[in-house]
């Protein structure tokens, strides 16, 4: 199979129903936002130590939820009513527990802070911003299952509680915003 098609040298591309539509189409700039997000989860995967506890389980977790992704962006690109990937039904519920353990180890947040600190807790900051941006761009295309929007908002929680809790864990001091 080639890389190339060039079916999509006139700023089209095809959608699972054959049907082709702009590159600027909102569904397409859902599905690629989505795409970047998984791309993001699997940068900052990738800059966490392997051998520790800690940072192990959070890598097992978070290339859970890129398997999620990748399916979810396949399913905004199937504009066949009923056909499409739906999100499993346990992954918010999921995505809240693993919010509320780690926000359990965590000081009680009394400010806003400021993102930084290691490059963990930068890339878990930019994941949280592109999944803010996915979230945006699905809510933008009609027929989605409004389960999509429910594990898009969890899962840009679970980052910025992900970025706090590995700046704890590396001893990373947060930063106040001060206004």
């Amino acid at each position: 199979m080639k890389i190339y098609t060039r079916t999509g040298d006139q700023g089209q591309t095809g959608l699972y129903s054959g049907r082709r539509v702009s590159k600027a189409d909102p569904r397409v700039e859902a599905y690629g936002t989505v795409d970047e997000l998984n791309a993001c989860l699997g940068l900052l995967r990738d800059h966490l130590e392997p051998l520790d506890p800690d940072r192990t389980r959070v890598r097992a977790q978070l290339l859970v939820q890129q398997q999620l992704l990748f399916a979810l962006g396949a399913a905004l690109a199937d504009d066949r009513e009923g056909l499409a990937y739906r999100v499993p039904d346990n992954a918010a519920a999921e995505l809240e527990s693993h919010v509320d353990g780690m926000d359990a180890e965590l000081p009680k947040m009394t400010h806003f802070i400021l993102p930084g600190g290691s490059k963990s807790v930068s890339f878990a900051h930019l994941a949280r911003t592109v999944c803010r941006r996915a979230e945006r761009r699905t809510v933008e295309v009609a027929q989605v299952d409004p389960a999509v929007i429910v594990y898009l908002n969890r899962l840009s929680d679970y980052l910025f509680v992900l970025s706090r809790y590995l700046g704890k864990v590396e001893g990373v001091e947060e930063v106040r915003w001060n206004p």
